[in-house]
C-alpha cells in the first residue's frame, strides 16, 4: 500500500491530521435547506447564494470517501449529498440536473452532470442504499443526453428542457466525463464506460494534445474541431478560459494513469500510449507552466506560444500538480517526480493552506498575493481533499476504487 513518505511531512502537512480538517470543513458546507453550500474566506456559508449542483456533487463525492476512511459524522454529510441529488437539484419534469436549486429555466451541461455521475459511483462504493440508484440515473441521463453516438464524445450544453443544444464541445467538461466513467466503471465493472472514457481520452490526448506537442486546446466545434482563439476576450474565464489551461494537463496525466490501471487487466491490456501521454502532458505543464513569469507557482492559463496569459495563481491547478506527480512517483519510481511532489507540497503550505482550519486560498495574484479575480470564498474542498489522501491510498482506477482497495488490504 502506498503510503504518505517520511520526506513529505517534511515539506507539508501531516496529511492524516490536513485530511480530517477538510472534512471538519465538509460540515461548515451543509446547508440546512438541502446539498451544500458556497463557504466563504471565513469558512461560513455565504447566505442568499443557493446550492449549485456541481458543489453538491463534488461535496458528496469528497463524503463518501470520507465516511469509507472512517471519519466520523461523514455518512450523515453523504446522505444530505445523495438527498439533495435525488430531490431539490433533480429536475423531475424536464430531465437531468438544475445547475442550482430553483434554477429551473437555466441551461444543462455535461460539466455538472460528469460530477453527479462521479458522486453517485463514490456513493455506491460506500454502501449508501440510495448510491446505486443515483449513479444509474446519472449515467442513464448521461448517455441518453450527453454522449454523441457519431462522435463518440460527449455533448456540452443544452437549454433547460433538453431541446436546444449549443454547437459549443468542451475539453473540460469531456475531462471530468472521463473522471467520472472511470469511476462508474471501478464501482460496477461494466465494461462500457470503460470503453467510452478510453475513447474520450484517445481523440482528446492522444490526438489533439499530441498534434498540438501536448498544448491541448480546451474549446471545440460540434465535430471537434479545435477553437483556438474561443474566449480571447475573457481569458480568465473560471471554466472555459482561453488558451492551454496549465492545471488540466496535470489533471490528465493523473487520470491517465488511472485509465492505464483500468484497463491493465482487461484482453490486450492498457493501450500503450497511455503512460508516454502522462508523461509528456506532465512535463510540458512544469515546463510551460511553473515559475514562467518570475514568481513561484503554476500560472493559470497561456497561450499557443507558451507564453503566460493569466498568471493568477489558482489552488485547483497546484492541488492537481501534487496528485499528478504522486501518481507519476507510483507508477514509475522516479525520484524527480517525489521531488516535485515534496516541493509542491512546501508551496502549498506556504501560501495557500491556512494555519487556523486547513482550508485552501483559492486564488493568488502574479505575486503570490491573496486574490478573488475569478475565484471568491473558499467553496470547494474536492481538489484539495483528493490531493491529501492520494499519498494515503494504493493506485487504482479511481479515487473510490483506491479507498476500496484500501479497506481490503487493511
Amino acid at each position: 500500500m502506498a503510503t504518505a513518505p517520511e520526506s513529505v511531512s517534511g515539506h507539508g502537512p501531516d496529511l492524516p491530521v490536513a485530511e480530517a480538517r477538510l472534512v471538519a470543513l465538509l460540515g461548515r458546507a451543509r446547508d440546512p435547506a438541502g446539498g451544500f453550500g458556497w463557504l466563504g474566506d471565513d469558512g461560513r456559508l455565504l447566505p442568499g447564494r443557493a446550492p449549485e449542483t456541481w458543489i453538491t456533487a463534488r461535496m458528496t463525492h469528497v463524503a463518501a470517501l470520507a465516511h469509507l476512511r472512517g471519519h466520523a459524522g461523514a455518512d450523515d454529510l453523504l446522505d444530505h449529498g445523495v438527498r439533495a441529488l435525488r430531490t431539490l437539484l433533480r429536475d423531475h419534469e424536464n430531465d437531468g440536473w438544475l445547475p442550482a436549486v430553483g434554477a429551473t429555466t437555466a441551461d444543462k451541461e455535461a460539466y455538472q452532470q460528469a460530477f453527479v455521475v462521479l458522486a453517485g459511483a463514490s456513493a455506491t462504493g460506500a454502501g449508501h442504499p440510495d448510491g446505486p440508484v443515483l449513479l444509474a440515473d446519472a449515467l442513464r441521463v448521461a448517455d441518453e443526453r450527453f454522449w454523441d453516438a457519431d462522435q463518440q464524445m460527449p455533448l456540452d450544453t443544452w437549454d433547460a428542457t433538453f431541446t436546444r443544444l449549443d454547437d459549443y464541445r468542451g475539453g473540460n467538461a469531456a475531462m471530468h466525463t472521463v473522471e467520472a466513467l472511470t469511476a462508474a466503471y471501478d464501482v460496477t465493472g461494466e465494461d462500457r464506460w470503460l470503453d467510452r472514457a478510453l475513447a474520450v481520452a484517445t481523440r482528446l490526448v492522444d490526438g489533439v494534445a499530441r498534434a498540438h506537442a501536448w498544448r491541448l486546446p480546451e474549446h471545440f466545434d460540434p465535430t471537434w474541431v479545435p477553437d483556438l482563439d474561443h474566449h480571447v476576450d475573457e481569458p480568465a474565464h473560471p471554466f472555459r478560459p482561453y488558451g492551454v489551461t496549465v492545471g488540466h494537463l496535470l489533471e490528465w496525466s493523473r487520470l491517465l494513469l488511472g485509465l492505464r490501471a483500468a484497463s491493465a487487466a482487461r484482453p490486450g491490456g492498457a493501450p500503450d500510449w497511455l503512460l508516454p501521454a502522462s508523461l509528456a502532458l506532465y512535463d510540458a505543464a512544469v515546463a510551460r507552466g511553473w515559475a514562467v513569469d518570475g514568481a513561484s507557482g503554476f500560472v493559470y492559463t497561456t497561450d499557443f506560444a507558451d507564453r503566460p496569459v493569466v498568471r493568477l495563481r489558482m489552488h485547483w491547478v497546484l492541488a492537481e500538480a501534487l496528485g499528478a506527480a504522486w501518481a507519476r512517483h507510483v507508477a514509475t519510481g522516479e525520484d524527480a517526480a517525489l521531488a516535485d511532489h515534496r516541493r509542491w507540497w512546501g508551496w502549498a503550505v506556504e501560501h495557500l493552506v491556512a494555519p487556523a482550519d486547513g482550508s485552501w486560498r483559492h486564488e493568488l495574484d502574479e505575486h503570490n498575493r491573496p486574490s478573488a479575480y475569478v475565484w471568491t470564498g473558499r467553496p470547494d474542498l474536492y481538489h484539495a481533499y483528493q490531493a491529501t489522501v492520494l499519498p494515503l491510498l494504493p493506485a487504482a482506477p479511481s479515487l473510490v476504487g483506491a479507498v476500496l482497495a484500501s479497506r481490503r488490504r487493511s
